[in-house]
């Protein structure tokens, strides 16, 4: 087990940006600073959804890679436990003490089927996703050899056009040969349309949906007719969660996003045509930045440049600004208009991250404020864990 990393043993603006109790003000930049409040809000909004409609929800870790923040899903929003997309980002939310993880994804390398097979002893429930046949008896192999229990789902590509099976037939076939292998057991069916998630109108989202409910249902049906009771039938995202969880198919939801809210998922609409960041979700996940120089009369130079942040779904926005826009970035500056002259060298802003997965995975901390104070700082437990 990994020894607790102590924030106040560490020098700010050299290991770390900010201490619990230090003014907002003075924290270094650039760095990623949490609104707790919006935070705590997002998180019970979710849960209490999710309990309303008889859903369990399992959150994406790989969103925040975050110890912290999932606890904190499991505590104020009843998360069941996690999914990740990687083994060594499920043995660190299992060794963080989160019970119940799932490796939403294909483990085929023996290496990593063998870190999987072993994260049961650290007393954590261990699933993965399967959609081939051949990888039946690797996985069974390894739980045998550790005497643990590997669970496993088999995977129905419904829209997404990566991994899966495409016919109820083949998940027939795979969760048949997992229900006969030593050392598995068969608990269901991963099915998350990823590819529909940040589409922006909201019908548009809802027929993707329909084609997966019925790909999801037929397969059900067809391996309830064979002996075989799903426990999981997950998916479901911040841009389709209300879909899946009132198909009367799926009993366990996936969405990351919902909790910090970046700018490409704000956008998508809502039943009633209005922005997502605008009444559902709060934005509580930011990049605080410097202006570092006005040299300029009409742009200021920040310190938030392509290292601070992942761009591949557009640039962030300044929060709360409108006279003001960041419009380009390189490695290591943003550039924003400032037609009026009104920022300083100096004055912090708030960005809103085009993505926030990949912007979290390239930052250590977190910084969480409440009132114009560091209340706590959690680190990215999971951050560089790709393997």
């Amino acid at each position: 087990m990994n020894a607790p990393i102590k924030s106040e043993d560490m020098d700010v603006g050299y290991d770390i940006p900010a201490v619990v109790g230090m003014n907002e003000a003075d924290i270094q930049t650039p760095c990623l600073v949490l609104d707790l409040d919006a935070l705590e809000r997002n998180i019970k909004k979710m849960g209490d959804w999710a309990k309303a409609h008889g859903m369990r929800h399992r959150v994406h870790g790989k969103m925040h890679k975050s110890v912290d923040v999932a606890l904190l899903q499991e505590r104020l929003g009843g998360a069941c436990g996690v999914c990740c997309q990687k083994v060594s980002e499920a043995e660190v939310f299992a060794r963080g003490g989160i019970k119940d993880v799932l490796v939403s994804n294909q483990v085929r390398d023996p290496a990593k089927i063998d870190r999987l097979a072993r994260i049961p002893k650290l007393g954590a429930r261990a699933i993965c996703c399967v959609d081939d046949v051949t990888n039946v008896a690797d996985l069974s192999a390894a739980a045998v050899s550790h005497g643990t229990t590997i669970e496993c789902l088999v995977e129905i590509d419904c829209g997404a056009g990566r991994c899966g099976v495409t016919t109820t037939p083949d998940v027939v076939e795979i969760a048949t040969a997992i229900d006969a292998a030593d050392g598995l057991k068969f608990s269901g069916i991963q099915a998350y349309q990823g590819a529909m998630q940040h589409l922006d109108s909201y019908e548009d989202r809802k027929a993707k949906i329909d084609i997966a409910v019925a790909m999801v249902k037929d397969a059900v049906d067809a391996l309830k007719a064979k002996g075989l009771d799903c426990d999981i039938v997950g998916g479901g995202g911040t841009g389709s969660y209300y879909f899946e969880g009132t198909s009367g198919v799926y009993n366990e939801l996936q969405c990351g996003s919902y909790a910090f809210m970046d700018a490409d998922y704000g956008r998508i609409l809502d039943k009633d045509g209005n922005r997502i960041d605008q009444g559902e979700w709060e934005n509580a996940l930011f990049i605080l930045t410097s202006v570092m120089s006005h040299a300029k009369a009409d742009k200021a130079i920040c310190d938030a440049g392509l290292k601070a942040q992942s761009v591949d779904s557009g640039l962030p926005f300044i929060f709360g600004r409108d006279d003001v826009q960041y419009v380009k970035c390189s490695d290591e500056h943003g550039v924003i208009a400032d037609p009026d002259g009104v920022l300083k060298v100096n004055d912090k802003l708030k960005l809103v991250p085009g993505h926030c997965d990949p912007t979290c995975n390239v930052h250590d901390w977190y910084v969480g404020v409440r009132g114009g104070k560091v209340e706590t700082v959690w680190p990215v437990s999971a951050r560089g864990k790709a393997y």
